[in-house]
Parts: structure tokens; sequence; C-alpha cells
């Protein structure tokens, strides 16, 4: 007789159920799937009994009638005569048959049922669109095809045996560790799934307990003739969890509240990571017996109340600075972007309004919150809604935290089908890229993990290498590792114990994302755990009163003994570092920053990045080496995460209406600002001294000019000045000179002589205007211009009424003649010089003119100028010289006409007609310009108003004296008078 081996065997690491079943005959053939339909109607029986017993509200309802009557009961009956007449038909067409397989396994013939008519198998199953789907019976799984091996797959023996595994000792510490759970898949384009999954990395957790309390019992000095033992459960799931401990505390199978069922234990302390959803359930049902939990997960500031927790210890540091820390890293990386991931439960709702606060603080925004529930079936519901936003989110970076990991390991596992680039942000205890049954690099730019720091534990990573199931038989979760990652078959008489496994097997050559080598902070925690239970129970040895050794079978204390030395225990494990039992000096964590490395390719490897101590100052807490993050392949420079680009220098941000502060334009720096930095919100002014750049993003310091006499306007302005003073100097000789002759007699030498000295002291004064000025010459300018101008215009003026007063003489009293012999009008230039000299000094008295700056008319240069100090003194000494201008020019004007070959009157008026068409010209132009031209403009128009005066009035007699000296005679003099008489009668 040839037995059927019935298996499924995947040597990539996923499961293999290897089972001996009884040979097969064609009774059973055709019999094995005729009896299914009355279980299942009898499930059905049993569902709908339930639904009319809480339906019924009130008596007389025809519900209540149905229950009574027992209705439901004919729904066996008439669904079981359904299902004989589906196989009568099938066995009266193509029944079921003895068949055998000669090609799937090498050396065996395998007896098998061929179904026959698999029409009729498919409609008997109610699967007709399914045919190639297993129907699940109580511990049968058939997957079939007509044409290729199929077995009837029983659970194997490693799935039937109890998930307790033991260590005896002389106290016990019960660990509840979640090895086996349900795994959500959704995988490409297939449905969702759920599979029973072995946590290979959570299995750590186990190394971690044994090494730890081997390691206290070969110390013969903690805990002298007392040994640490260990009862191991599995916390299958969160619904499941509070089950297990309602049994673990009633004893056996029993699930009794408040009674137990065992009489004897030796277990101290509770050692477990509970699951959040229930932790605090956990919490307060252990809470009523006083029995010391020790929590080797997270810190949770729920559980963290003395007064309703007081029997809770937890082992995790705080991790009140991990949003500092995240905040640190979005701020290196210039990520202000962020998309965030939590899961809808209190921890999570805590940590994100944490986190908020501290972006808000480092303006940094967020660009979408998932707040996904922790339960699968309710997740899924808005599935397509949550990937789809996470998808097409503009956010680069997304952070995730919380105790979904089913939920959110099916948007990783989705995320392969999409060419998504996202940087990862976790922490340790939520690390989908090391998922037991898929390693997810690709889809993502690196993932940077926050992992509580902690030193190396000496011995552990070899502890771990020497283990396997040889060492330890009695760990059903070891065996069911070595089983499923190194190709062993299971004993067919003991259904613990492996076969054809290799004695050189060790956990380090799985790769990392299968099992990890280094300490995880679940299991440094679980070793500190088991440390504090023998110092705790080292103390407890000191005090006479307390004895450690066990009646019978139980403890010789009671565990709530523990409470008085933990809630103060204080001590330093074996290497070296403080672990403080006191909840309320717990410190805040600090954290290692991991990256992924896609190396070896395919395998990947975690490498430390960065630290992050709480401890340090501001600005120096992060620590990152930045040129070792891989973030993708090909990819070295870290991703951008922004809702806008940064405004570079030159530019500064304008926030956009109704958007968060992330979301912004850029606009250009107005004129003479500058922003020198990215992203500012505002542009600064420069210094006075300082001027922008051409892209507005530097100040540069101006350079100081004046008009210099290097200039070519200046040396122009400059000899102009000289050669007019010059060429004055030369007239002001020639007529001292011919001082004799009636030219200059018939114009009054000496007022000619005046006027010649002032024009000269005119053409220089120009040149206070070029050079670098000081407080000397800023005052000299004005002065000298005005005292000068006034003597040269009332000499002029004189000139003019002594023309008048000779001409009309004759006409006259012998009053105007004696004004004109006693030289009368000589004094109108003393008179109208010192009424200037008054005004000048008023000026002078009270608000001078004094040096100053002009640093915005030219770009780029501080202009050194003078401030006229008082503006009313300067428009009132502008306005005495234009008075006496335009008294001169009137009373030229009503001289021109006279009779005299040497009567200057017209060239008088022609001279002052220039002169106050220069500085009429003069006036808007002054005012409408800035800087250097200002001074050149005064320059120019002081020497051309007295260039038109020294011409107009000097050059016709220069003419005359040098060019025709016969008409400078008195006979010519006095026949030119007589016709001119003749002429005019």
């Amino acid at each position: 007789m040839i037995n059927i081996n019935c298996y499924l065997r995947r040597t990539d690491g996923n499961y293999e159920y290897n089972r001996l079943i009884h040979s097969p005959n064609t009774d059973t053939c055709i019999l094995k799937t005729t009896f299914e339909a009355v279980a299942v109607s009898t499930v059905l029986a049993k569902t709908i009994t339930v639904v009319l017993a809480f339906s019924v509200t009130a008596p007389g309802r025809r519900m209540r009638q149905l229950l009574v009557s027992g209705a439901q009961n004919s729904i066996v009956s008439i669904c079981s005569l359904i299902q004989p007449t589906l196989c009568g038909i099938w066995t009266g067409t193509n029944p079921p048959y003895i068949d055998t397989d000669t090609q799937s396994e090498h050396g065996h013939i395998i007896i098998l049922c061929n179904k026959g008519s698999l029409t009729a198998f498919c409609y008997l199953n109610g699967q007709p669109s399914e045919c190639v789907s297993a129907t699940l019976t109580p511990g049968v799984i058939c997957h079939i095809s007509h044409t290729e091996i199929q077995g009837v797959i029983i659970l194997g023996c490693l799935d039937q045996v109890n998930d307790k595994v033991s260590k005896d000792g002389d106290v016990m510490i019960s660990a509840f560790f979640p090895l086996l759970t349900n795994e959500f898949h959704l995988d490409g384009r297939y449905g969702p799934s759920i599979e029973t999954e072995l946590h290979a990395n959570n299995y750590q957790y186990v190394l971690a307990l044994v090494f730890a309390i081997e390691e206290v019992n070969s110390n013969a000095h903690l805990l002298p003739n007392t040994s640490l033992g260990f009862d191991l459960y599995n916390l299958f799931n969160d619904f499941i969890s509070l089950e297990t401990f309602l049994t673990w505390l009633s004893g056996f199978d029993a699930k009794i509240p408040n009674y137990t069922c065992r009489g004897e234990s030796k277990s101290a302390v509770v050692l477990t990571e509970t699951p959040s959803a229930v932790s605090s359930l956990i919490c307060t049902l252990l809470e009523l017996y006083k029995f010391p939990q020790l929590s080797f997960g997270v810190f949770d500031p729920v559980l963290s109340d003395n007064g309703q927790f007081s029997s809770l210890y937890q082992m995790s540091p705080k991790d009140t600075s991990l949003t500092i820390a995240m905040a640190s890293l979005m701020l290196y990386f210039n990520w202000d972007w962020i998309g965030i991931v939590i899961s809808k439960d209190e921890k999570g709702v805590q940590f994100l309004s944490a986190l908020r606060e501290e972006m808000e603080r480092n303006k940094i925004c967020v660009a979408f919150v998932h707040i996904i529930p922790t339960h699968i079936n309710v997740y899924m519901n808005g599935y397509y809604r949550y990937n789809k936003q996470i998808v097409t989110s503009s956010a680069n970076v997304v952070i995730i935290f919380g105790g979904f990991q089913n939920s959110v390991l099916a948007i990783f596992r989705r995320w392969e089908y999409f060419n998504n680039r996202i940087v990862w942000v976790t922490t340790s205890q939520w690390d989908a890229s090391t998922s037991k049954r898929h390693f997810l690099f690709n889809p993502f730019q690196g993932t940077l993990i926050f992992s509580q720091h902690h030193d190396e534990v000496s011995g552990f990573k070899n502890f771990i290498q020497t283990v396997n199931p040889s060492k330890y038989p009695e760990d059903i979760f070891l065996a069911r590792l070595w089983w499923l990652h190194f190709n062993c078959s299971v004993s067919e008489s003991t259904c613990q114990s492996l076969e054809n496994c290799s004695s050189y097997g060790s956990l380090e050559w799985l790769p990392w994302y299968k099992f990890d080598m280094a300490m995880s902070e679940g299991s440094y925690n679980i070793y500190n755990a088991v440390h504090t239970v023998a110092y705790a129970l080292h103390e407890m040895l000191l005090q006479v009163d307390i004895e450690l050794k066990n009646i019978g079978k139980r403890l010789g204390f009671s565990p709530w003994q523990l409470h008085f030395t933990l809630k103060n225990l204080q001590f330093k494990n074996f290497i070296g570092d403080t672990v403080d039992m006191n909840q309320k000096r717990k410190l805040s964590a600090e954290y290692d920053i991991l990256n992924l490395w896609d190396f070896p390719k395919g395998l990947g490897h975690k490498v430390k990045v960065g630290t992050f101590s709480p401890y340090l100052p501001r600005g120096q807490q992060l620590s990152l080496s930045e040129e070792m993050i891989e973030w993708a392949t090909d990819h070295r420079k870290p991703p951008n995460s922004v809702c806008s680009s940064s405004c570079s220098p030159g530019f500064r941000k304008s926030h956009r209406e109704r958007k968060v502060v992330c979301c912004f334009d850029c606009i250009p720096c107005p004129e003479n600002e500058i922003s020198n930095e990215t992203n500012m919100d505002r542009c600064l002014k420069c210094a006075d001294h300082q001027y922008p750049s051409s892209k507005q993003n530097l100040c540069l310091q101006r350079a100081v000019t004046f008009v210099a006499f290097e200039e070519p306007l200046g040396m122009s302005l400059a000899t102009m000045a000289l050669c007019f003073s010059l060429i004055t100097v030369v007239i002001l000789g020639l007529f001292v000179k011919h001082r004799d002759t009636p030219i200059v007699k018939a114009n009054n030498k000496a007022l000619s002589y005046t006027l010649l000295i002032s024009l000269t002291f005119c053409f220089l004064c120009s040149l206070l205007f070029i050079g670098r000025p000081n407080t000397a010459s800023c005052i000299l300018q004005q002065i000298t211009f005005g005292i000068t101008f006034t003597v040269a215009i009332s000499s002029v003026l004189a000139k003019t009424t002594t023309v008048i007063l000779a001409f009309n003489i004759s006409a006259s009293s012998s009053r105007m003649r004696w004004l004109l012999v006693s030289h009368t009008p000589n004094f109108i230039i003393p008179i109208c010089t010192l009424i200037q000299i008054i005004l000048c000094g008023v000026w002078i008295g009270t608000n001078p003119p004094y040096l100053d700056t002009d640093p915005h008319s030219e770009h780029g240069q501080i202009i050194i100028v003078c401030n006229k100090g008082s503006l009313t003194a300067f428009y009132c000494v502008l306005g005495y010289l234009g008075s006496l201008a335009l008294v001169s020019f009137t009373v030229a004007f009503l001289a021109r006409n006279l009779p005299d070959t040497f009567n200057e009157a017209k060239f008088l008026t022609f001279s002052m007609l220039m002169f106050c068409s220069v500085w009429v010209t003069f006036l808007p132009v002054y005012y409408s310009t800035k800087g250097k031209v200002i001074m050149l403009m005064e320059a120019f128009t002081i020497q051309a108003s007295s260039a038109g005066l020294l011409g107009c009035i000097f050059f016709p007699k220069c003419y005359f004296i040098l060019l025709r000296p016969e008409m400078n005679s008195l006979h010519q003099f006095r026949a030119t008078v007589h016709s001119k008489g003749k002429n005019s009668y």
C-alpha cells in the first residue's frame, strides 16, 4: 500500500505543509464531498436562530412565533435535500474515481482522488467562477486541478501544537509576545488575503529573553541558589490578546474572570507589549491582582498614570523628543511640505498634536493627514481614498507613526505598482520595509528610521549565531522559523522535531529584512526587563522577612511584594547603561537615524547615518552624515518636498491668499533693497554707505566721489575759470594802461576797475565747487558767490546810473550836476554789498552750509556735497541778487538810446539780459538734477553769467583800444559828438 504525501512546498521561504494521510479508495473518493452540505446548513440554521433571538422585542410578534416554532431547523433538511440531488447527478454522469500521479514527485507514485466532472464539483461547492480555489473545512484545504497534482492538505503539525513555550525556574516570567499574527496582503491585480505568518524579526524578542535569563542565571552573585525561568505565550491579534490574558489568569483553557483553575504558579511578573487598542483593558485587568507588569513596547503616556496603572512599569524611555527630532530632520533638508499618516488611537492623536505644534514652530506645513483605523476591515472601506491622496500628493516626504501594521502595509504593497518616489520617515517600531513577505525599496527615495539609541549588548550576536532547534528543542517557534527558511521537514512521530535540516544553519544567513541581527529597541527593553526582575529579587534577598524559596510549585512570596523594590529601583545593567524604574525620573530617548542601503542589490542593509540628542543645545542636537545616505538607485541628492520652490536671494516671498505659509510666490525686491537669503519674507534696505548689487542679493560698499579736478568736466571748468580770470586781469591791465584815453574816461574808470576785479573773483569762486569739499569750502562757496556777484551787479547799476545822470545834466537842475560831480552813484556799490553781507551773516549765524553726503543720486556711489543749510537764507541771497539784476536791467534798458560814441548803456543792457537769461535757465535745471551735476551746473552758471558781463561790457571797448586806436582820441571824440548832435535835431 502506497501512502499519499499531500503537501505544498515553496523553497523561497514561504510555507510548507507535509502530512501523511490514509490511502484513498473508490468509496471515500465519492463520499468525502457529499457530507459538507449538512455541516454548512447547520451553521446557517444556527446563525438565523441568533438573528431571530435578538430581533424579538415584544410578545406576539411574528419573529417570536418563528423562533418558538423552530422553523429555522427546517433549513438543515431543505439544504441537505438539495445537496444529494446535485451529488446524484454528479455520480450518475462522471463520478470521482481513484487516480495516480507519477510525475509530481521523483521516486513516488501518488494515489489521489480525481474529481471526475469538474463542473459538477464546482456547482456542488457553489463557486463556479473559482474552480481552482479551495473550499475550507475544519482542518482541510483542498487545492485542485484536473491535470496537475492535487492533494488534501491538512494543517501541519506546527499549526496544531500548543503555542506556549516554557523553561522552568524558581521564579518565572510570563512573557506575551506577538509572534504569530494575521497578515493582510493586497498584491497587484489580486484581491485581499489574510495569512497567518510568523514574525521572524519579532522572534528576536524570544532570543533576547532567553539570552538575558541565561546571563542572569550564570551570575552566582546576583541570584544565588535561585534561577529564572519563563512561560512564553503568543499574542495573536488585538482581539485575542484580552482572551489570552484571561486564559492565563484563569488557568488551563478556562476564561473565567476573577476565578483561577490552576492551583500553583511561580509567575512573578508579566512581560508584554500590549497592543494599543486593548492596552488599557489588559493593564486594568492585571491591576486588579496587583500583578507587576513590565512593558517593553514604546513608551505610552496614556499608561504612565501611576494612580490608574500603579502596577505597570514601562521599560522604554520617553519619546517626547521624537517630534523635535523629526522636525529637525525636515529643517536639515529644507523639507516644508510633509504628509503624515497616523493610527486612529490616542497615541497617534497625541503624536499628531505634538508634531503639528513643532512643525508650526519651524514653519513646516502639512500636505495631508491620514488617520487610519487599526482594524483592517474598517480601513478597507476607505482604502482607495487613502491610496489616491497619498500617491497624487505633491509631498515627497511622508511621516508614518502608529500601530496599524496590517492597514498601512497594504499601501506599501500596493505602491509597488506605482512609480512613486517617496521618502519614508518612520520609527523602528513600525518599519514596513522590513516586511516578512516583501522587501520594498524601489518605490521610495530612501527610508529614514528613528531608532532609540542604546549600546550594543556584548555576546548577543554570538548567541544568535549559535541558536538552532537542536539547542532549544522545546521552542516550537524556533522550529517553525527553521522550517520556513532552512527547508526542513517535520517529524512524523512527534510533530515538533525537525528532520533533514542542515547542521550548519544559522539565523545570520537570513537577509536582514527577514531577520535582523542587530538588537532592536524592544529586545533591548526585554533584556533590561529581565535584569530588572533579577535586581528586584536581589533586593528582596537582602531583606530578612522575605524568602525566595518556593513552597512546592508555588512562589515563596506574593508577586505584589515586588512593587516595593520595583518602584524606586535603579541599577546599571551588564553593559553599563543606567536603568531607572521610577517612571517620574524617565528621561527622553536619544535616537539613531538609520538609512536603508540597497546593497547587496535586492537584499539591502541598514546603516546608521546620524544621531539626535535632546540634551544638546538647539542647532546642535541633530548630527547627520548626508554623504552616507542612499536615497535610491542613481540618486545621490536628497529629493525636494516643498509646496513652492524656494525664493532665491534677490526675491522675497509673497504669500498666497487662503494658503498655508509654505505656499507662496516669489517677487523681486524693490529698488535699493536686497534679500541675501532664500525664502525671505521681506527685503532689507542697505545702509547709506552701501548699495544693492545687480542681482539685489548683496550690499556693496559705495565709492566716495565728488567733482574732482582730474575728471574731464572738472578739469574743463577749472581751465575755463582760470582762462576767464586771466582775460579779466588782462583787460583790467589794459584799462589801467589806457586810463587817460577818452574811452576809459567816458566809462567811469573807477567803476570799470571795480567791475573787473569783482568779475575776476566771480570766475575764481567757481573753483570752490570743484575738488573734495570741506566745511570751509562749503561756506565760502555761497558767501563768496553772493558777495562778488552783488559787487558786480551793483557796479553795473552804478555805471548805468552814472550814464543816465551824465546825459540829463543839461536838462536838469544843478542838483543833478552835483550828484554826478560828487560821484554819488559810486555809493550804490557799498550800500548794496552791505545788504548782501548782512544776509550772509544771518545765514552763517543761524544755519550755515555744511558738509553732507548723497548716497541716492548715483548708483553705487556716495557723493560728498555741500548742504545749503538754511534754504530760506539761500533763497534770500538769490532773491536779492535777482532783484539787483532786474533793477540794473531796467535802468540799462531805459538808457540804451542815449547819444554817445562811447555810451555803454546798450552794452550794459545786453550784459544784464544775458545775465538774467543764464540764471533763469539755471533754476529749473538746478531743481531737476541731483548729485555731481548740481555742482557742475552751479560752477558753469557762475562762469557763463560772469563771461556774459565781461564780454558785453568790455570786449567792445577793448576792440577800440587795440584795433581802432584812432577812434580813441579827443579830436575824433568831439567830431563824433558834433555829428551825432546834428543828427539828433
